[in-house]
């Protein structure tokens, strides 16, 4: 196994405890230009103490820059001084430092239930306003034409 693979593979087993550790030696670095490079960031927080990782965040589906950051540095003392850097001048604009905040699993904003039009969950019921459809009450018979203010064009 290479060196690159046996370090993917350690990545990928580390602990919960090993995770939070590194998230509380870590930084968020916001208002990043999006021409910058891990490198040039290195340089600027230089100063700061010996940094581990730089990772610039991109998009998904363009491999643009999203225009944040995370550094991880070798030891907790450095992120005060990183701290210190707020507002400050990186390729002509004022970036914005906070402490990383700690990843906790299971919390997502993407773990919803799927909202239907009228904010309810319940889709399918045409004449009926907002809430649940607790069979007291039909839906209005309309024909399908009827639907006001809804435009489907195909």
């Amino acid at each position: 196994m290479t060196e690159n693979q046996e370090l993917l593979k350690r990545r990928l087993y580390v602990s919960l405890e090993e995770k939070v550790e590194v998230d509380n030696r870590s930084i968020y670095v916001g208002n990043v230009d999006y021409g910058s490079t891990a490198e040039e960031l290195q340089q600027h927080f230089y100063g700061c103490g010996p940094i581990n990782r730089v990772a610039i965040l991109c998009n998904k589906y363009d491999g643009h820059p999203k225009g944040f950051a995370y550094i991880e540095f070798a030891d907790r003392h450095s992120i005060q001084t990183a701290m210190a850097m707020d507002e400050t001048l990186f390729r002509g604009r004022l970036i914005k430092i906070m402490a990383k905040r700690i990843n906790r699993p299971g919390i997502s904003t993407t773990n919803r239930p799927p909202m239907g039009r009228g904010g309810s969950a319940f889709r399918g019921t045409r004449g009926i306003g907002k809430g649940v459809f607790d069979g007291s009450c039909k839906p209005v018979s309309r024909s399908r034409t009827y639907r006001r203010g809804f435009y489907m064009p195909y």
